[in-house]
C-alpha cells in the first residue's frame, strides 16, 4: 500500500468533517496524534491542514489548537463530493482560461517564481503519479492566487478539493502515465511562458489547450 499524501489526508479530513465526524466548533485532535492515527509525516499532515483552511472548513487558533468552522447543511461540500472529474474539468474551463488573464495582468514576480518551481516539481515527477498530481494541483492553485482576488481563489480551492476524492484519486491512477505526464510538463511550461511574456490571450489559449487534453484524456479512461 503507497503511503498517503497531503492530499489523501486532506480528503480523510474533509470526508470527516462533512460527516459530522468533526463538529462545527470543535477541536480536532493533537497533530501528533493525527500523523499517527494516519500514519504520515507532521509536515504532511500539515499541507493537508493547511489545505482545509484555505477552503474555509477549519481554523487554527495559535496556542489553542485547530477548530472545525464549516456550518452543518451548507451545500458546498456535498456539492464537491458528488461531482465527478469531468464535471470539475468543465468548471475548470469556465474559469482558469481568464485566471491565466488575470494572472497576467495581477502576477508578481514571485508569483512566477513559485509557477516555475512547481513546473521544476512537475517535471521531476515523471514516474511518480502521485507527486505530479500534488504539483499539478499546486500549480493551478498558484495560479488563481496570482491573481489576488479572493472570490476566485475561493472557488478554485473549491474545484480543486474534488481532486482529492475517491473518484478522482481512481481516474488519476487510469490516466496519469509517463507519456501523458511528460505531455502536460509541456503545456503548463507553455501557460508559464505566456503568462512570463505578459501576453493574456495566449496564455488563455495554452490553458484551453491543457484542459482539453485532460477532458481527452478523462473521456477515454471513463469509457475504457
Amino acid at each position: 500500500m503507497s503511503k498517503l499524501g497531503s492530499a489523501d489526508i486532506a480528503s480523510l479530513l474533509r470526508r470527516e468533517i462533512a460527516r459530522g465526524t468533526f463538529r462545527q466548533h470543535e477541536r480536532l485532535p493533537a497533530s501528533r496524534q493525527m500523523a499517527e492515527t494516519y500514519g504520515v509525516a507532521r509536515n504532511t499532515l500539515r499541507e493537508a491542514l493547511i489545505q482545509l483552511e484555505r477552503e474555509g472548513l477549519i481554523t487554527t487558533r495559535p496556542g489553542s489548537g485547530t477548530y472545525v468552522t464549516h456550518e452543518p447543511g451548507t451545500q458546498t461540500i456535498e456539492a464537491v463530493q458528488n461531482a465527478n472529474p469531468l464535471e470539475l474539468i468543465d468548471a475548470r474551463f469556465a474559469l482558469e482560461p481568464h485566471i491565466c488573464r488575470l494572472c497576467v495582468l495581477h502576477g508578481r514576480q514571485a508569483d512566477f517564481e513559485e509557477l516555475e518551481a512547481l513546473c521544476d516539481q512537475m517535471e521531476e515527477a515523471v514516474e511518480d503519479p502521485r507527486a505530479f498530481a500534488e504539483a499539478d494541483t499546486d500549480f493551478h492553485r498558484a495560479l488563481a492566487t496570482s491573481t489576488n482576488n479572493n472570490l476566485l481563489i475561493w472557488v478554485i480551492g473549491q474545484i480543486n478539493s474534488v481532486r482529492a476524492m475517491d473518484e478522482w484519486t481512481r481516474m488519476r491512477h487510469l490516466t496519469l502515465n509517463p507519456d501523458i505526464i511528460r505531455q502536460y510538463n509541456i503545456q503548463h511550461r507553455a501557460i508559464l511562458d505566456a503568462i512570463r511574456a505578459r501576453t493574456p490571450e495566449e496564455a488563455a489559449t495554452r490553458m484551453k489547450e491543457h484542459l482539453e487534453t485532460a477532458r481527452l484524456s478523462l473521456t477515454r479512461a471513463a469509457n475504457a
